[in-house]
């Protein structure tokens, strides 16, 4: 049994894909790490820590490599410096030096004496900008660069060159100045940073959205009282009374009370939901009109709501395979980015022998190679788009699965439950000997101890004809096939058609009787005697109705030029019918369910990236066989648990939604990588050739992250169906 446990940590002072490769190695390195992924976009770490290790010691190994870090449960770290001042402090002393030479070329010259351009830039260079060195330092102590030490070194030079040129023509006229360009780069990074940083909070917006929908207090009813409790005293038990418009602080069942719930924000439902007594309610929807009490049935982590805020994060905190080549790639960004400055640097010096142009292309260098939109590119789609998709009631488990769904070319459905309504009803029984109550009676006595949903239609029918039920023992259930037990004296068996050629009971006498109740779409189950010669006793013809989005879901798919394929154990004739009325082509029938994962197994060896959906604990093993697995959130735990995509609603519609919204996510990381790749592809020529000044260079590596954050945005903007 696996004894790892999980751990995050809020990591602090990372600017770059650098940085991330840095602590991610150093955590790698901490003994007892399994695996360590760390996400630029949320600025956290996620570490799998064997059981025993010290879990302090990875906060130690993150500090050692210049950066800092905490366990969740440790005292906050003061927040990153967000606000707006240093920008400002920094433009109003960056303006004068620019003025002059924007207004050159006018005619106008305004520039200020080289001791007054030392007085503006100074404090711009060594103290609004001395967080580039403060990371720079730390970087070159972990052997590494990072973004701060390229802008810490292009901006020092810059800087230098003026102050050596002030020093050497003091008193002997005006010398050619650089300040502008150390001030203006560290002003733009500055502003770039501050940017980044508004829209990276934006990506969040879904995991704040969720958790300000667990309410602060509740009221409870204790001892014959109502008393306010804060949320973590909450009890599986208590009952809790919720009035008009609050939030439902648990998981629950309503025991007084009807009225209409809004679960927009947790099923991304957009009617409010009738709810009386008897029925299920989520914690954190919010009650409509009438007051009622609800029996708390799950609270605190195993609630609902907490699940899906575990699972948005995880997703999001997870790298996606493709962050793997931005990975490769960072680890050596920055060594090649110094030696190409080196290089720009001896190349314009000893060959034109101006060595200050030499110093302003080298600076033009070391700025506008910036790995920071790198590491942004992939976590900020990531996040836009598995938070824009839990809004809509899609999860999206991680961003493995996100990256998978995109390419799905099959998917192939459970017919029960996911295309159909799953409550099956009795809907014809035709006894062999013409006495329907006696058959009715020995069918529900057989089926009394199963918890199957054509057993609970049986079942049912039998208490809405108020049939006496007889006693049932020896009950014994065959997967795919059936249900047999004693009753009276006789041992009965329900159960497929398959299994009653299995048993050797002869059923020619109701085959007509089959042909018709198949052709409807029904389910036909045999009640069967096996004492002495086997004989059939009785047909049931169990009707599912199918869902009303189901035929729309599939003619979605079939837009996205998706095949459907369904998966049942029923009968060829009822699975042909069905499947015909919602438009899919492919049938496999009469599937036992220990037989789904093998068939999963074929359809993606003959498909490619093949999608399996389903919401049973039969369809575990299929959902875990597929690329990729849909759950239904109406389904089990332990489909959902085997899942990668879990969709709120029982509405098929949202397979086509969560394949749209993952094809979107996996365009906009590939836009960003592009537009981050070529940035560098394009500037560091230009800056290595003399044709970009550092101003500008500064503006465009500034602008790199904050256009790739804001291209990741505009996903925030998606809906199903658009």
């Amino acid at each position: 049994m696996d004894s790892s446990i999980q751990i995050r940590l809020p990591v602090e002072g990372m600017t770059c894909a650098s940085c991330v490769a840095r602590v991610e190695k150093a955590l790698q390195a901490v003994p007892g790490v399994g695996s360590a992924a760390v996400n630029l976009a949320t600025e956290t770490a996620t570490v799998t820590l064997a059981a025993g290790a010290r879990p302090q010691s990875l906060v130690e190994a993150v500090r050692k490599a210049g950066y800092e870090a905490r366990l969740i449960s440790a005292a906050p770290l003061p927040g990153a410096d967000r606000s707006w001042w240093p920008i400002a402090v920094s433009t109003a002393l960056t303006v004068p030096l620019m003025l002059p030479m924007l207004a050159e070329p006018f005619g106008f010259d305004g520039s200020l004496p080289g001791w007054g351009q030392l007085l503006l830039a100074t404090p711009v260079q060594f103290v609004l900008g001395a967080r580039f060195y403060r990371a720079g330092w730390k970087a070159l102590l972990a052997h590494t660069g990072n973004m701060d030490l390229l802008v810490a070194l292009g901006t020092s030079a810059a800087y230098g060159l003026s102050a050596y040129m002030v020093i050497r023509h003091w008193g002997h006229g005006m010398a050619h100045f650089y300040f502008e360009a150390s001030a203006a780069v560290i002003t733009l990074v500055l502003l770039g940073k501050w940017l980044e940083g508004r829209a990276k909070r934006q990506t969040t917006e879904a995991i704040r959205a969720l958790q300000a929908l667990r309410p602060d207090r509740a009221r409870v009813r204790r001892d014959g009282a109502e008393v306010e409790l804060p949320l973590e005293a909450l009890a599986v038990g208590d009952a809790i009374v919720v009035h008009p418009a609050e939030r439902i602080a648990a998981d629950g069942v309503v025991l007084e009370g009807s009225t209409h719930v809004d679960e927009s924000l947790i099923t991304g439902e957009s009617l409010p939901v009738a709810k009386g007594p008897g029925e299920r309610v989520t914690g954190g929807s919010v009650n409509g009109e009438g007051l009622i009490v609800v029996h708390a049935t799950a609270v605190g982590t195993q609630s609902v709501l907490a699940r899906i805020i575990e699972l948005v994060e995880s997703a999001q905190a997870k790298k996606a395979p493709i962050q793997r080549l931005v990975d490769k790639v960072s680890a050596v960004f920055v060594p090649v980015v110094l030696v190409l400055a080196l290089l720009t640097l001896l190349g314009w010096g000893l060959f034109t022998g101006q060595w200050e142009q030499a110093v302003l292309n080298a600076v033009a260098v070391l700025v506008i190679a910036c790995p920071c939109a790198l590491g942004l590119a992939t976590p900020a789609a990531v996040m836009a788009g598995t938070g824009v998709a839990a809004k809509h009631g899609v999860l999206i488990k991680d961003a493995e699965a996100l990256e998978i769904a995109h390419g799905v070319r099959v998917v192939a459905f459970d017919k029960t439950g996911t295309l159909t309504v799953g409550k099956p009803t009795l809907v014809a029984l035709e006894a062999a000997d013409g006495d329907r109550a006696s058959a009715l009676a020995l069918a529900a006595a057989v089926q009394s101890g199963s918890e199957h949903p054509l057993a609970k239609a049986v079942l049912a029918a039998a208490g809405r004809e108020a049939v006496a039920v007889p006693a049932a023992e020896g009950l014994k259930v065959s997967a795919g096939r059936g249900v047999e037990a004693n009753v009276g004296g006789r041992r009965l068996a329900i159960g497929s058609s398959r299994w009653m050629r299995e048993l050797g009971v002869d059923t020619t006498s109701l085959e007509a009787k089959r042909e018709r109740t198949e052709k409807q779409g029904q389910t036909v189950s045999w009640l069967a005697e096996l004492s002495g010669s086997p004989r059939v006793l009785a047909l049931l013809g169990i009707g599912d109705e199918l869902k009303p989005e189901a035929t729309e879901a599939i003619a979605e798919l079939a837009r996205q030029g998706i095949e459907t394929v369904m998966l049942t154990g029923d009968s060829r004739a009822v699975a042909e019918s069905i499947a015909a009325r919602v438009g899919i082509r492919q049938v496999r029938a009469q599937i036992l369910p220990g037989d789904k994962a093998s068939v999963m197994q074929e359809l993606c060896a003959a498909h490619g990236v093949v999608a399996m959906v389903g919401d049973g604990i039969n369809d575990a093993p299929a959902l875990a066989a597929a690329d990729i697995g849909f759950a239904m959130g109406s389904g089990t735990d332990a489909a959902m648990h085997a899942a990668g995509v879990t969709l709120m609603r029982g509405d098929p519609r949202l397979v086509a939604a969560a394949i749209d919204i993952s094809r979107r996510t996996y365009a906009k990381i590939r836009q960003n990588l592009f537009w981050a790749f070529i940035y560098n592809v394009i500037g560091i020529p230009l800056a290595a050739f003399g044709l970009l000044s550092p101003v500008v260079a500064g503006a465009a590596m500034a602008l790199s992250s904050v256009s790739v954050v804001t291209n990741a945005l505009l996903l925030k903007r998606w809906k199903p169906g658009n």
